[in-house]
């Protein structure tokens, strides 16, 4: 495999998670791209707990407008809390809520075999647990890594 192969995986997998995300609340559409960078905020906020915005797009390389409006989105979910900077009354600091919200929970909770079996064409089990072990390998070989 090369870089390129390797990139291309890359959003496939992040298609097939996006496709088995459950539908948002209240028949809202689909947010795509913004799913993207929703979650990639969410993973920043978790590994970097008490953080601005300005400092989540710096390590994310998102611009500031986009990190502010996913950060909202989080807060409406209930998945973050928002607290005034005490060294910095201008700036906001954001951490995870200490409880998982109904959304966060029912995302974790989402099965991917439909989406899955969708973009690999086939509902063949064998298939299936083939290529669902070898995603479950990939996953924990990368959990603790930004």
């Amino acid at each position: 495999m090369n870089g390129v192969e390797l990139f291309l995986l890359g959003r496939a997998l992040m298609k097939i998670g996006e496709d088995a995300l459950p539908e948002p609340p209240g028949g809202a559409a689909r947010y795509a791209g913004s799913t993207r960078t929703v979650l990639v905020v969410a993973s920043d906020i978790a590994a970097h707990p008490d953080t601005a915005v300005g400092e989540i797009a710096a390590r994310t390389g998102l611009p500031q407008s986009q990190v502010s409006t996913a950060v909202a989105r989080l807060k409406e979910a209930g998945s973050v809390l928002t607290d005034t900077d005490p060294t910095d009354r201008r700036r906001m600091l954001v951490r995870q809520a200490p409880q998982p919200s109904a959304r966060v929970t029912e995302i974790r909770a989402t099965d991917v075999t439909e989406a899955l079996a969708a973009a690999l064409g086939t509902t063949d089990p064998v298939r299936l647990r083939e290529v669902s072990a070898a995603l479950e390998t990939l996953a924990r070989a990368f959990a603790h890594r930004p």
